[in-house]
Order: C-alpha cells, then structure tokens, then sequence
C-alpha cells in the first residue's frame, strides 16, 4: 500500500479547528486513516520524554537516602547507594519512560476506540469498527498541542513541570487516596476536555446519534481508560516509593 496516501496532515487543522467540516472527511476515507495522528502523538510524547530526561540529567542532585540508612550494614548502604544512582541513570530517565509513553499512545487509542464502539453500538450508532479508532485517533490531536507547548516551556525555562494538569491542588505525598486523586488530576486538563468536544462532534458524524448519546460514549470511554491509566500510575508510584527499602529488608 502506498504510505503517502494514507498520511493525510492536510486534515491535522481541520480536526483541531474546524472539526464539523473535516470528521465528514476522515469518515468518508475508505479503510484506516489512523496513521498520521498516531504517528504525530507518538513523535511529540518521545520528543517530551527526551527532554525532560536531559533536564532531568541536568539539575540532577545527590539522591535522598532512607532515614534508617546510618543503620545498614555497609553492603547494604553500598547495595542502597547503587539502586538511588541507577535510578538517576539513562534507563530510568529514558527507556522506561520512553516504552510508557509508545505503549499509552497505541494501548490507550484502542482501549477507547473499543469501548467507544461498543457504547455507540449499544446506544443504536450506525459507526463501524474502523469508523471508531479512525476517530479516537483524530480527536487525539490536542494531546499534540499540548506535547508541543510542554517542550516549548521546558526548552524556555529549563524547569520540568512539577504538577501537571490540576495536580497541583492536591499533596500526593501523604499517600493514600490524595496520591490517587493527584494521579488522576495530573490527567485532567484542557487539552482533554478538547478531546472530548472532538469525540463527541466525530461520534455525530459518524453514527447520527444524540448530544447525549454522543457525550455518553465519549465521556464513559475515557472515564474507564483514565481510571486505569490512574490505577496504574498509583501502583507504580506506591511501589516506586517502597522498592528501595524493600530491598534491603
């Protein structure tokens, strides 16, 4: 198949900004037309990761050792110091975030095309399959915009964004159920709320259904999708939290 014809980046403004004009397009399109969003989402959430791993690199500090450190043995403070300093390594700071990142863009984009099939399916929509993640990755593209404007400002001011998304009202380090919610806040923003507009406008073109029906779906999609983005993040943050000690004891 010829590549060029399905990379369609004429059609990235319209979705963004006229997107009653352009859904009828991509919805027309035979077959798959999922590829040039994945690929820009893809690209910007790599390039964000890179970024933030040399700013990272760059105002590195000495790693916070446990309280109860002076009393290991010194195998285990040598064992202890060794752990912090690989966690500060390129693996930490590239790789692994790197592979989250490719695996949320892709993994993420059909958990929602599924369900979003599923509930218009259920509401009575007319959409197929491919009409849905046709769609789920188009109405994506704000998370470019906002990959964008995360790089702009850290390139600028040289600082990593420390609360992303409303995250900042809550405290995560009392653990707990503020750790929860601030994982979830950390994923609520404008640029998701844009997603949203966008789905719902591509559910209407796509399947003749109601606002209502419309917002269902799309709201219940990402609800399921963000709640276990956010268990994740919670296990991976309350272990995080507990593996260097554990280690030892």
């Amino acid at each position: 198949m010829d590549t060029s014809k399905r990379l369609r980046f004429n059609w990235v403004w319209g979705t963004l900004f006229r997107p009653r004009k352009t859904f009828p397009l991509i919805l027309a399109q035979p077959g798959s037309s999922w590829l040039t969003p994945l690929l820009l989402l893809t690209l910007t959430a790599l390039l964000l990761v890179f970024i933030s791993g040399w700013l990272q690199g760059q105002t590195a500090t000495s790693p916070e050792l446990s309280p109860d450190f002076q009393y290991l043995s010194p195998e285990q403070q040598t064992q202890m110091m060794q752990a912090l300093q690989m966690r500060q390594g390129p693996v930490f700071r590239y790789v692994f975030p790197a592979l989250t990142a490719i695996l949320g863009v892709w993994i993420g984009w059909l958990l929602v095309g599924g369900l979003l099939h599923l509930l218009m399916t259920l509401q009575g929509g007319r959409g197929d399959t491919s009409s849905a993640i046709n769609l789920v990755a188009w109405a994506s593209l704000p998370f470019v915009v906002r990959d964008i404007l995360q790089i702009l400002y850290l390139l600028f001011t040289r600082k990593l964004i420390a609360s992303p998304g409303l995250s900042g009202f809550i405290n995560p380090e009392t653990g707990g159920l503020n750790l929860f919610m601030a994982e979830l806040l950390a994923l609520v923003d404008i640029y998701l709320l844009w997603r949203l507009l966008l789905l719902i406008l591509g559910i209407k073109a796509a399947t003749g259904l109601s606002i209502g029906k419309a917002l269902t779906s799309a709201v219940i999609s990402l609800l399921i999708v963000l709640l276990l983005q956010v268990g994740l993040g919670y296990l991976g943050a309350t272990l995080g939290s507990l593996s260097i000690v554990r280690m030892f004891f």
